[in-house]
């Protein structure tokens, strides 16, 4: 590491040059080669997706997206049969209709012609394909009478729509509500979610790197200092950002994906540069020279960075077991992302600390530096004081936090995965509104129907299949039924049923459930017909319960992972297992403030994340694996300090108290940071987004300031010396390795002079190092406790 940093350092311009070549070629390519992005939740051999597969194979043309226009009459102002009504939006759907990428309008007034009495000209159904006979069609309106809707069907793909066209959609059915009093017109579907991307493009991270960069400069005091940090995680999150892009090209890649990637790069790429350059900040403060403090805060901070990234990226990666490919991109493009972090920090950032030079301090520091020399090493501060703190009361805190810990996790126990869709949107976007009136005016079941499609052969299956349309009519929680469509060919069959309840409730995915395994088998039997329940809920229900069925092995696999590592580390059969606990824990607890919020609907109107509903199928495993590999990283940071003062001491209470005084002022300037970027992400307008913001940044504090920084440190108090215990035939058949540059240590501990018990360190310093924090009676010198030999410090 020490070599790599002196390349670095020695050709900064070179390096600088090749992140900046590699950023812009990247971003480049991706530019021209445009985006694939894919949210294909499909798993082959479920029901769900043998519906879609059917589907585009024998009836492509149903197979395609459309969106819905919804008219609304309030009390007062006539129903949607008023002739003022009728006119306008007969008018209005009819240039709906001739406006570029729209293939046909479907709607309730009959066909509307151009000569009839609503306008002039040629005569013809909307679009040319979607009309509905003279009579209209009495199902498009509501039974009161105030709400009906149309179905516009784009040419293409909502994902390969252009937000203009939808928004001339949008734009001319409303302009039929101007100066109508009581209509109100609004659309939904996934081509309208379009025109809800409001707000600057990538607000949310910049908001998140303006906060980061205050607590720098808090920090530091220095601009340049502060600069370094965002300058590489943006370098680093960038270059994956555009990777990304080419990766979907390969392969399935979610539209979130690279959101997802930049959320988490950016908190650990930040995070990561703050590692180091305060460790090349103490090197400066202790004399060393520019190029001496960087070599040495990446010989030793640089090995703890690649250590934590590993187990991020390992965890990240732990969700390729699942074999899902729309989770194997996401995986891929999150730990692709945390990877160029690592590497940045690791190359770049020596290079920009040699091109600063001394200017990493603040001017008063350099100051003093040139007044009064090189600093000692400090043995008090609010973090030592907090240190001495918890070992006093070791018991009281810990249960605190246990209690703490276990109130919050409490709603993860009601978690529901389903279905999250546009009724969960805000109050104030179209598709929500849209979304609400045809709830209330056709049933809550109308914006989730099911696709119920047989296969069949022969007039016996036919006749087997019209029969189960008239069964399924007399089956608890269905709303409707649409007669049995022999299309295609007559050896496919289209049923549609109608919910009495929301798409996202348990009861229609009881329904589906009693569907599968009651109904049909009994509309099957005796012949070859095979029918099976596609539509949104179900097709969530299916990958909620694949995820959720393998939902174990993905755990122990990461869990088994993460303690192997630990145990490699520290030696010790405690710490990994206390590390397994802790991480449990964080997830759980994180999990019980998602669910408060998303579910249960604690506040999110008020933030602005729309209505409460169930939590997205993929959200478990995705945030299981990034959760685990964060936490990974503060008990490497906060642990390694400990194992340092154990094996220079072998006095438990000493090592743990010198470690948290130390670690813990770092590590919570870490988790402030990562906290203000992940919770700027609420304001992405995506609500899976907003998801993960939230639980990522709800998992980082309590990770930091209860289980790192009180929890884990009261339960070392409590084990004692159990905490460092390996079985002797394990020590001999383990390897040794080190997060810890160990050759670098003496000369650190005569240089660096590390210790500084503000926690100006970040838990991996090497060597003999840090005046432990005197206990009450103890010399201030940091005299060893009874029995144990201590050397002074240099």
């Amino acid at each position: 590491m020490a070599a790599l940093a002196r390349w670095c350092l020695r050709r900064r311009a070179i390096v600088i040059v090749l992140w900046l070549a590699a950023f812009a070629g990247v971003a480049a390519a991706a530019a021209v080669t445009g985006s694939a992005y894919s949210n294909d939740y499909d798993i082959p051999g479920t029901d769900s997706s043998k519906v879609s597969a059917l589907m585009e194979r024998r009836l492509p043309d149903r197979a395609g997206d459309s969106d819905t226009i919804v008219w609304h009459t309030a009390d007062g102002a006539g129903t949607v049969r008023a002739p003022g009504v009728e006119r306008r939006m007969a008018a209005a759907l009819r240039q709906v209709a001739d406006l570029p990428g729209v293939a046909s309008v479907t709607g309730p007034y009959g066909a509307v012609s151009a000569t009839g009495p609503y306008g002039a000209g040629d005569t013809g159904r909307l679009g040319g394909s979607g009309g509905l006979g003279e009579a209209g069609d009495n199902s498009r309106i509501s039974a009161d009478g105030h709400t009906a809707y149309a179905t516009v069907v784009f040419r293409e793909p909502a994902a390969d729509l252009g937000e203009a066209e939808v928004r001339r959609v949008l734009d001319t059915v409303r302009s039929a509500a101007a100066g109508a009093k009581g209509l109100q017109v609004e659309m939904g579907g996934a081509g309208a979610g379009l025109t809800e991307r409001t707000g600057p493009a990538h607000l949310s991270e910049a908001i998140g790197v303006g906060v980061a960069a205050v607590v720098l400069f808090l920090a530091f005091g220095s601009l340049a200092a502060t600069l370094l940090p965002i300058a590489t995680a943006l370098i680093g999150v960038g270059t994956a950002y555009a990777a990304i892009g080419l990766l979907g090209h390969a392969m399935t890649i979610a539209d979130f994906a690279p959101m997802l990637g930049m959320l988490i790069g950016l908190g650990v790429g930040i995070d990561y540069a703050l590692f180091i350059v305060t460790r090349h900040r103490k090197g400066l403060r202790r004399g060393l020279s520019v190029e001496q403090a960087a070599q040495r805060a990446v010989a030793t901070s640089g090995r703890a960075v690649v250590f934590a990234g590993a187990t991020v990226c390992l965890a990240l990666l732990g969700m390729l077991v699942l074999r899902l490919s729309f989770l194997n991109g996401v995986a891929v493009a999150a730990a692709l992302t945390v990877a160029l972090t690592v590497a940045a920090s690791l190359t770049l950032l020596p290079a920009l600390l040699g091109l600063i030079g001394m200017r990493a301090l603040s001017r008063k520091e350099r100051r003093r530096l040139a007044d009064r020399g090189p600093e000692a090493a400090a043995s008090q501060g609010l973090c030592a004081r907090w240190a001495l703190y918890v070992e006093r009361r070791p018991k009281l805190l810990g249960a605190a936090a246990a209690a703490l810990i276990a109130v919050l996790a409490l709603p993860t126990f009601s978690l529901h995965l389903g279905t999250s869709d546009q009724g969960n949107g805000s109050s104030a976007s179209t598709t929500r509104r849209a979304y609400d009136l045809l709830a209330e005016g056709f049933g809550p079941g109308f914006n989730g129907p099911l696709t119920l499609i047989g296969s069949m052969d022969g007039a016996d299956d036919r006749m087997a299949f019209t029969q189960l349309s008239e069964t399924l009519r007399t089956i608890h929680g269905v709303a409707s039924v649409s007669a049995a469509d022999l299309g295609g060919g007559g050896d496919t069959g289209v049923i549609t049923v109608v919910p009495t309840t929301a798409p996202q409730s348990r009861d229609t995915s009881d329904l589906v459930g009693r569907l599968r395994a009651e109904v049909l088998p009994r509309a099957e039997e005796g012949s070859s017909l095979r029918v099976y329940v596609g539509g949104l809920t179900a097709g969530y229900d299916d990958f909620a319960a694949v995820i959720v069925s393998k939902l174990p092995l993905f755990v122990g696999v990461v869990v088994a992972l993460g303690c192997v590592l630990l145990l490699l580390a520290f030696r010790s059969i405690g710490i990994p297992v206390k590390a397994a606990v802790m991480n449990v824990a964080a997830v759980a607890s994180s999990f019980g403030v998602v669910v408060a919020i998303f579910q249960w609907g604690w506040g999110s109107e008020l933030l602005g994340l729309g209505r409460a509903g169930p939590i997205e199928p993929f959200l478990p495993v995705i945030m299981v694996s990034v959760l685990f590999g964060l936490s990974m990283d503060y008990q490497v940071f906060l642990v390694s300090r400990m194992y340092e003062e154990w094996r220079r001491t072998r006095d438990n209470r000493t090592a743990v108290r010198v470690g948290l005084a130390e670690t813990s002022r770092v590590i919570n300037s870490a988790a402030v940071i990562m906290i203000a970027v992940f919770s700027a992400f609420v304001l992405s307008g995506d609500r899976i987004i907003a998801m993960f913001g939230i639980g990522l940044a709800a998992a980082v504090a309590l990770d930091a300031f209860v289980l790192r920084t009180l929890l884990v440190p009261a339960l070392m108090h409590l084990l004692g010396g159990a905490n460092w215990w390996l079985p002797g035939w394990l020590e001999r058949l383990l390897p040794r390795i080190s997060i810890e540059a160990e050759g670098d240590g003496a000369g650190d501990a005569e240089a660096d002079g590390e210790g500084d018990a503000h926690g100006d360190g970040e838990g991996s310093a090497p060597g003999p190092v840090a005046v432990p924090v005197p206990l009450p009676g103890q010399p201030a010198n940091g005299a060893a406790r009874a029995g144990t030999a201590r050397s002074p410090v240099p």
